[in-house]
């Protein structure tokens, strides 16, 4: 650490130097006469003349949480109305308050011509420091409130699109009915969108499938899912008690669109590349639209097992297991691995469990993990 004082300041120095040493000599602690051995420690000597003079070592800027929260919700969203109902203030109140830290910081965190609103270079940098310290001040409430076994407060998870629909009826309203002190968001996401948030710490946990490159999250399993095929009356398949892998590659199929792990999945375990090049011209986002093509005479697509419960009588006759192995995903419950929340986890993973058919916790012989 380098310190460059005035000769007024050097001779300050050395006088609270001078005061100090009688101080202790007074109270016999022992002291080095060789005041060069402690003006060549730069922490000290930086210390003392702190002590002495009353040095502020900090800006003037008194840069609060809440500013950084309004930065990062500014560049997250990329326009100021949206952070400022994202933050739960109005526009003028959220703007002022970035005006004056900008200010303070005699820097401009935001260009604000351009459209959506961009960070400046130096903005971005700010930003990327206010995102950590959130994370770390964010923490200390988590273990305050481990720490109190508490199960109130918010928690925010994510959960992908294919299993939503299916998993939330079954244990949503139990754990709303059971823990109202609790407020639970759910956010559905892509695999990718959940490991950036949970990164960031925009959500607490997620309920996602297991993948490679997982490493560097904890998990939990939370039950296995076989895919299932749902074929149309007119397809050929239709006729077939069961579907093998080699039946799909002349087939049309409906498959979701690049960046779902269901249709990752599917694509490897079937080895379905022939058939989503040739076959396959309509890529669209959600099962469900996919199973009313289907019912309407085109094609085959694919479900979760969990979606089987909500099919009425007529759809369950389009439904056709895979021959064994059949391909099943790992569904799973994923967290930092310095996650803290431990009790409002584990009642979570608890209460889904419970809601799921028990047959479904473990992987049997006639299953294979894809």
């Amino acid at each position: 650490m380098e310190l460059h004082l005035p000769e007024t300041g050097q001779n300050t120095l050395r006088q609270g130097l001078i005061r100090m040493r009688q101080r202790n000599i007074q109270n016999g602690i022992p002291t080095n006469d060789d005041s060069t051995k402690i003006f060549g420690s730069k922490i000290y000597l930086f210390r003392i003349y702190v002590y002495v003079c009353g040095l502020k070592t900090k800006s003037n800027s008194n840069m609060t949480l809440q500013q950084m929260e309004y930065i990062v919700a500014v560049y997250r969203l990329r326009h100021f109305a949206k952070a400022a109902e994202y933050c739960k203030v109005t526009q003028p109140t959220l703007s002022s308050m970035i005006q004056k830290l900008e200010d303070e910081l005699g820097i401009k965190i935001f260009d604000r011509t351009a459209q959506p609103v961009t960070p400046t270079d130096i903005g971005q940098r700010v930003i990327e420091q206010s995102w950590k310290v959130l994370i770390r001040a964010r923490k200390i409430k988590d273990i305050v409130a481990e720490a109190k076994q508490a199960l109130g407060g918010t928690f925010r998870i994510g959960i992908l699109p294919t299993i939503a629909p299916y998993l939330l009826p079954r244990f949503f309203p139990q754990l709303t009915s059971q823990h109202p002190e609790m407020e639970l968001k759910v956010i559905e996401m892509k695999t990718e969108e959940i490991k950036r948030a949970l990164a960031r710490a925009e959500i607490d946990a997620a309920i996602l499938v297991r993948l490679d490159n997982m490493e560097h999250f904890a998990s939990t399993t939370l039950f296995y899912e076989q895919f299932i095929a749902y074929v149309s009356r007119e397809d050929r398949l239709f006729e077939k008690k069961s579907i093998r892998t080699a039946d799909l590659n002349n087939e049309f199929i409906w498959l979701l669109d690049e960046g779902h792990c269901f249709r990752d999945q599917l694509v490897k375990f079937c080895d379905l590349k022939e058939a989503r090049t040739s076959k396959t011209t309509y890529s669209l986002g959600s099962i469900e639209t996919f199973m009313r093509m289907v019912e309407n005479g085109k094609g085959i697509t694919f479900i979760p097992e969990l979606a089987l419960p909500q099919l009425s009588d007529r759809q369950r006759e389009l439904i056709r297991p895979f021959a064994i192995p059949i391909p099943t995903r790992e569904i799973i419950m994923m967290t930092t691995k310095s996650f803290v929340r431990h009790a409002v986890l584990n009642m979570l993973i608890d209460t889904i469990k419970s809601s799921v058919p028990e047959n479904m916790l473990k992987l049997n012989n006639t299953e294979q993990r894809v």
